[in-house]
């Protein structure tokens, strides 16, 4: 059985379409039909439903599918681990980050960069839930996600730092001038919060429940691009992870207060799948973060703006 054959197949599962399968394989049509035959006879079963087009995996193909992606990420992390040794690595790491976490993967990426220098990393923004979904299907190598709130399935955690949130506002706000805000008063204010598919948002409904609270925003957004710009609109406050400025930038036109009663904080981390070997991605993964201060990076980059 052939890398190359097994690559084909996953790719059709992938796009569920044969020719567009076999261009982003660069082959012809016949020759990836040939081929995913070709492995049906080794392993002796049947992997796909035949058709006049692709009409799905068998029982059996769905199995191969969960093999074939394990034995391609072994193979690429076996190519790797031999021409990285001496040199760092070369090729792309896949990184799954929660949105609220965004804020700190550049001081991830910075430490990964430095010994490897000739590899390139890929970000997408991604749920709690997706980032499990990627680990699972080897479709990243590692996410930056909430580790206590919802925790992922066999995985392995490294705390990166705590996360705790802040009421913002507009300076002409009857609270700018105060040094902290109660949960109480915070969600009586007109609101542009997460929307609820997002797990910083459930936190938030979690930590306002605990106190007998409802949450009730009158704007919510999957993206904190959409919830900054109405806050600098003027007419919504917001509750945001306290890391939001870092992205944002602190600007005259907003003004953040500490929340309290209660005071929360929330662990967000590295995880990785927990297999065993890791790859040699999750391995750099690891040296990269390994005494890392993710909140001194936090605290430096506040005092030099």
């Amino acid at each position: 059985m052939l890398i190359r054959h097994l690559s084909f197949f996953v790719t059709l599962a992938q796009e569920r379409h044969f020719a567009k399968a076999a261009a982003i394989c660069n082959v012809a049509q016949p020759t990836l039909s040939a081929a995913i035959r070709k492995l049906e006879e080794d392993l002796k079963t049947t992997l796909i439903v035949r058709g006049h087009r692709y009409m799905g995996l068998t029982p059996e193909g769905e199995k191969a599918l969960i093999w074939g992606r394990q034995i391609l990420t072994d193979y690429d992390s076996l190519h790797k681990d031999l021409n990285g040794a001496h040199e760092g690595l070369a090729g792309v790491l896949r990184l799954g980050v929660i949105p609220a976490a965004m804020p700190s993967v550049s001081f991830l990426t910075e430490r990964f960069s430095e010994h490897h220098p000739d590899a390139t990393v890929e970000i997408k923004s991604m749920t709690s839930r997706a980032i499990q979904r990627g680990l699972d299907e080897f479709e990243i190598d590692g996410g930056l996600t909430y580790l206590d709130n919802e925790p992922l399935r066999n995985v392995r955690r490294l705390p990166l730092y705590r996360e705790h949130y802040v009421f913002v506002c507009r300076p002409d706000h009857p609270f700018a001038n105060r040094s902290s805000v109660e949960w109480s008063e915070a969600v009586e204010q007109p609101l542009c919060l997460l929307s609820d598919d997002m797990q910083n948002r459930r936190i938030l409904n979690g930590i306002a429940a605990s106190a007998g609270l409802t949450i009730r925003p009158s704007i919510v957004s999957n993206s904190f691009l959409g919830v900054c710009s109405h806050l600098r609109n003027g007419k919504w406050c917001g509750i945001v992870p306290h890391t939001f400025f870092y992205v944002f930038g602190h600007t005259h036109e907003l003004v953040s207060i500490e929340l309290v009663n209660p005071a929360h904080s929330q662990s967000i981390g590295l995880v990785l799948s927990a297999r065993e070997p890791q790859s040699p991605m999750a391995n750099a993964l690891v040296r990269a973060v390994r005494n890392a201060d993710f909140e001194k990076s936090f605290f430096d980059a506040d005092q030099a703006a």
